[in-house]
């Protein structure tokens, strides 16, 4: 009866410490490398906004779907590059979040539920 009362508290023991390293891997993640990409895609933002009259570039756009590539990509190129490497590491740090978003949820979907 003993045995069978320390085998059930050892598994209780396991179980919680499990967990808390489970949440202390997803933590480390979030703050570590999201915050960071967070961080690095609000100050391009900024960087964009504070050179370039966002507003106008949509106004400008043309209304049909197959021209905004090209239009897009002609804003683009037709701009400082300052404004060019800030569009990049905009989008660096969205394909990073995205790539770490999902990472993240596959952790969570893998991890055994008690």
């Amino acid at each position: 009866m003993m045995n069978n009362t320390m085998t059930n508290s050892h598994t209780d023991i396991e179980r919680i410490v499990m967990r808390r390293v489970r949440l202390i891997r997803v933590l480390k993640l979030i703050i570590s490398t999201v915050v960071f990409a967070i961080m690095t895609a609000v100050a391009a933002l900024w960087g964009i906004g504070k050179k370039v009259w966002v507003a106008r570039v949509f106004e400008n756009a043309p209304p049909n779907l197959d021209d905004l590539p090209r239009f897009y990509l002609a804003a683009f190129t037709h701009t400082n590059l300052i404004v060019q490497a800030l569009t990049l590491l905009t989008l660096l740090s969205l394909v990073y979040l995205a790539i770490e978003i999902a990472r993240l949820i596959t952790d969570v979907a893998r991890s055994p539920r008690p």
